[in-house]
């Protein structure tokens, strides 16, 4: 059975999604603040952007293996950054919309930004506050860690077999393929599409939650 059979033929207790590149797009306030940092930090922005997505900040930076450099410490001077820049954050297309028609005990956000981050990002947006949120401040590992997922689903009351997560990013990918979790990849904002067995969508212009009769959620194209 194909990746989007397999999705669009089941119902689900909750949908989880991550923020960045999949409720909206924050690449230019990303790239002007992540920028500045490679260059001061002798890297080239291009190298540097295609490690940092879908990742806690400071784990990104950690990867770096840099002499001298406190992860926790830059990760906090970029948070100062990105919390003055919003200029250019937009949902991705139809995100609003489809968010607003679920139940809002019924999905999440699970991202890996700290929580002020994302409730301004969102803001910035309109993206509607949902009423359950797990940042990267919350877990001890991050993405591609499925702690995050798993923390997220639980505080739902769901289980996390019985979620559709929502992710752009290899890391959440991974995150949401070892909580068990069933994963559609939002590619809008994907500048070189990567291979994936997961059902892929560009956007939520063409698709629409649906609830059925047993109170389950599933996804239908409009």
């Amino acid at each position: 059975m194909s990746a989007s059979h397999r999705v669009l033929d089941k119902t689900y207790d909750a949908f989880l999604f991550d923020m960045d590149g999949t409720l909206l797009n924050s690449i230019v306030v990303i790239e002007r603040v992540w920028s500045e940092w490679a260059v001061r930090h002798g890297f080239e922005p291009e190298v540097l952007m295609k490690t940092i997505h879908g990742v806690r900040a400071s784990d990104a930076i950690r990867q770096l293996g840099l002499p001298g450099v406190d992860p926790v410490a830059e990760a906090k001077l970029l948070l100062d950054q990105e919390m003055a820049d919003f200029d250019g954050i937009i949902e991705i297309p139809g995100s609003i919309r489809f968010l607003n028609a679920l139940p809002r005990d019924r999905w999440g956000i699970v991202t890996s930004a700290p929580i002020e981050l994302a409730r301004r990002r969102m803001a910035a947006a309109g993206i509607p506050t949902p009423t359950m949120i797990v940042s990267g401040e919350e877990v001890s590992s991050g993405k591609p860690s499925p702690e995050c997922y798993l923390l997220g689903a639980s505080r739902l009351g769901v289980d996390p077999a019985r979620c559709l997560i929502f992710e752009d990013a290899v890391a959440g990918i991974l995150a949401g393929e070892a909580a068990g979790a069933d994963v559609t990849v939002i590619a809008e904002t994907h500048a070189t599409p990567f291979e994936t067995p997961h059902f892929t969508i560009a956007n939520y212009s063409a698709w629409q939650p649906r609830l059925t009769e047993d109170g389950r959620l599933g996804l239908s194209p409009l």
